[in-house]
């Protein structure tokens, strides 16, 4: 579920707590989170319902019940309508874990373990060569650095979001970066022993 940048500083600040979709099934469920550089939102409800309150819209941002429904119309993705409750869970922890340049023993002995079992499920090792693209072309469009990877876009950007779970990267308005947590990891993982 796709949330809107403008959307979730409204729900940081509490004036949107509501969202509608229009789904052949949920997408997401209740407990679920949404990370994103504005912060996490929480899904706290999902309902079927069959119409849309002028409250209910209200309360998702919009003047109006008929506006928000020609939205969720123009969008949909199936025929059942799903109000989902949201609210504000806090900064994105990615955030800080990719300013921790420190890596202790402990952190990086992880990190190879996790970027190892990554590489083992495919069928070539490609977290290292990854970091290392990303780290010699900042700020390049996903579509250059999927080609050079020999990879599609789609499976090269779901690649570099698990990357930025581990703070190992960070994204921009166009590209990617090395975050500073990825910069100390390659220093260390390079070193011989």
């Amino acid at each position: 579920m796709l949330i809107p940048p403008a959307t979730i500083d409204a729900i940081a600040e509490g004036r949107v707590t509501l969202a509608f979709r229009r789904w052949a099934q949920p997408r997401v469920r209740p407990g679920s989170t949404i990370r994103n550089a504005r912060g996490v939102v929480e899904i706290v409800s999902v309902e079927e319902v069959d119409t849309i309150s002028a409250a209910d819209a209200k309360a998702a941002g919009f003047e109006d019940a008929d506006k928000l429904r020609k939205l969720v119309d123009k969008k949909a993705h199936g025929n059942t309508l799903y109000r989902i409750e949201l609210r504000y869970g806090g900064e994105d922890p990615r955030r800080a874990l990719r300013a921790s340049a420190d890596l202790d023993n402990a952190e990086v002995v992880d990190l190879r373990t996790r970027l190892d079992r990554m590489d083992k499920a495919a069928e070539a090792p490609w977290t290292r060569r990854y970091l290392h693209l990303i780290a010699a072309h900042p700020e390049v469009v996903s579509t250059e650095l999927a080609a050079a990877a020999g990879i599609d876009r789609p499976a090269f950007k779901l690649r570099v979001r698990r990357l930025k779970n581990l703070g190992l990267t960070e994204s921009l308005d166009v590209g990617y970066r090395i975050s500073q947590r990825g910069r100390a990891f390659l220093d260390v993982d390079e070193k011989p022993g």
